[in-house]
C-alpha cells in the first residue's frame, strides 16, 4: 500500500512538471467567402521574446499515400525534425524550391522507406514530387508550440497556453489575416474569429 501510494506521487509530481499549473485555452474560428479555403489554416502564437521551448522527442509525420501528401499542411516547432514516408507502390522525390525548408531534395526513394529534414528556419514551405509533379503540400515552421490547424469548418483550438498577452498569427495558402493580440488568463477559454482577406 506504501509503495502504491509512494508511485502515485511521483507520477502526479511528474505530471505538474510537464503541464502548466496556470494554463488556457484559445477558441476560434477561421472565416472566409469561399469555404473551401477555411480548412488547413494555420493559427499559431507568434514569437515571444526570451522564451526557449524544447524540440519534440518524437518527429512529425507526413507520408505520401495515393499521390497525396498527408497531412497536406503540417505545423511544426522549428527544430523539429520531420520524417517523409512513402506508403505507395512507386517511387516519390520529395524536394522543395523555399529557403525555409533549405531548398531540400531528399532524392528518390521506394515504397516504405523513410526520409527526414530538420526544420530549423521559421517561415512557410511548399512541398512537391519531383516524380509527381500533381503532389503539393505545406510545411509551416513556426517559434512557439502553440499552434493549431483549421477543420473543415474552420475552427481550431490551442490549448495549455501559460497566461499572458500574445501575437496570434495566422498562415493561409491563399489568403491573408490580420494578427490578433489575445490576452490568455490563468484558465478558462479564450474566444478569437479570423477574417480571411486576399
Amino acid at each position: 500500500m506504501r509503495f502504491s501510494s509512494i508511485m502515485t506521487s511521483i507520477l502526479l509530481f511528474c505530471f505538474f512538471l510537464t503541464t502548466p499549473i496556470f494554463a488556457g485555452d484559445i477558441v476560434g474560428k477561421v472565416n472566409a467567402k469561399l469555404t473551401k479555403y477555411q480548412k488547413d489554416v494555420v493559427v499559431y502564437i507568434d514569437k515571444i521574446p526570451g522564451a526557449k521551448f524544447e524540440v519534440p522527442s518524437e518527429p512529425a509525420v507526413m507520408d505520401q499515400k495515393n499521390l497525396t501528401f498527408i497531412p497536406r499542411v503540417l505545423p511544426v516547432l522549428v527544430g523539429t525534425q520531420v520524417d517523409f514516408l512513402n506508403s505507395d507502390n512507386v517511387l516519390h522525390n520529395v524536394f522543395s524550391p523555399d529557403k525555409a525548408a533549405d531548398k531540400v531534395n531528399l532524392g528518390t526513394y521506394p515504397k516504405d522507406e523513410v526520409r527526414s529534414k530538420v526544420f530549423d528556419k521559421p517561415g512557410a514551405a511548399v512541398l512537391l514530387c519531383n516524380v509527381h509533379p500533381e503532389m503539393e503540400a505545406y510545411i509551416v515552421i513556426v517559434e512557439t508550440p502553440y499552434f493549431s490547424v483549421t477543420d473543415e469548418a474552420g475552427d481550431f483550438v490551442i490549448k495549455d497556453i501559460p497566461p499572458g498577452t500574445y501575437t496570434l498569427q495566422l498562415w493561409s495558402e491563399k489568403y491573408r489575416a490580420k494578427p490578433h493580440e489575445i490576452n490568455v488568463p490563468p484558465s478558462g477559454t479564450t474566444e478569437v474569429e479570423f477574417e480571411l482577406t486576399k
